[in-house]
């Protein structure tokens, strides 16, 4: 009698485990979306783009870590307006080794050639290809789809703290575009459009000479 007992005890528990493990899996499953990565938006300082979360060489070339070793770099925004339109944009070839401060890329405008320095040390591990098929993509998005090449840095951690952020890369960008205007000897008016962004394409207003003169002033090359 005991023994029909629990078999039938442990039937209906088997019954009501059954039905509730059919209530579960006929549950309509809820996928909450994924929530989306806030756009950074760049601050403008002095009317040049400077993105807080990048990290700029005084020759206005940036870094952003991807992971410890490996850092994205391109041009800043003073950089892309002050070359302006260009032809040709000559960047290293996978697997070089680029040394921090030293040339990486070369644009090319008219007959006329501005060198840019790495911000950072390391092998170069992917190139923007779209760039070098449309120059103008560094100049409209720099901090964006117009990014030049990957790097692996072995040493990123100490080339980061030789670069500059928050209030002093803002500091720097002020006394660049301080110096720009009095190189050209223009107003901050003049030179800016509505809103008091820097005009797009400041190397229209500069002679072929005193382009080459000032892209390696500011540039370092």
């Amino acid at each position: 009698m005991t023994v029909i007992l629990v078999l039938a005890t442990f039937a209906v528990l088997l019954t009501i485990e059954y039905f509730m493990h059919r209530e579960r899996t006929t549950q309509p499953v809820i996928q909450t979306a994924a929530p989306k990565q806030p756009r950074i938006q760049p601050e403008f300082v002095a009317g040049f783009a400077l993105p807080e979360n990048l990290r700029y060489h005084p020759g206005h070339t940036w870094a952003l870590s991807e992971s410890p070793n490996l850092v994205r770099v391109g041009i800043d925004d003073f950089a892309a307006r002050l070359a302006g339109s260009v032809a040709k944009i000559r960047l290293p070839q996978r697997g070089q080794w680029v040394r921090q401060g030293q040339k990486i890329l070369t644009l090319l405008r008219d007959g006329a050639a501005a060198e840019m320095v790495s911000p950072m040390e390391g092998i170069v591990t992917d190139v923007n290809e779209a760039v070098l098929l449309d120059p103008e993509l560094a100049r409209r998005d720099p901090y964006g789809e117009g990014w030049l090449v990957k790097l692996n840095a072995p040493d990123a951690k100490l080339n980061f703290r030789n670069l500059l952020g928050g209030m002093v890369a803002r500091r720097w960008m002020e006394e660049a575009a301080a110096r720009l205007r009095y190189k050209i000897g223009m107003t901050a008016t003049a030179l800016a459009q509505d809103g008091g962004v820097v005009v797009e394409d400041v190397s229209r207003l500069l002679s072929d000479k005193k382009w080459t003169d000032l892209t390696q002033e500011f540039f370092l090359s």
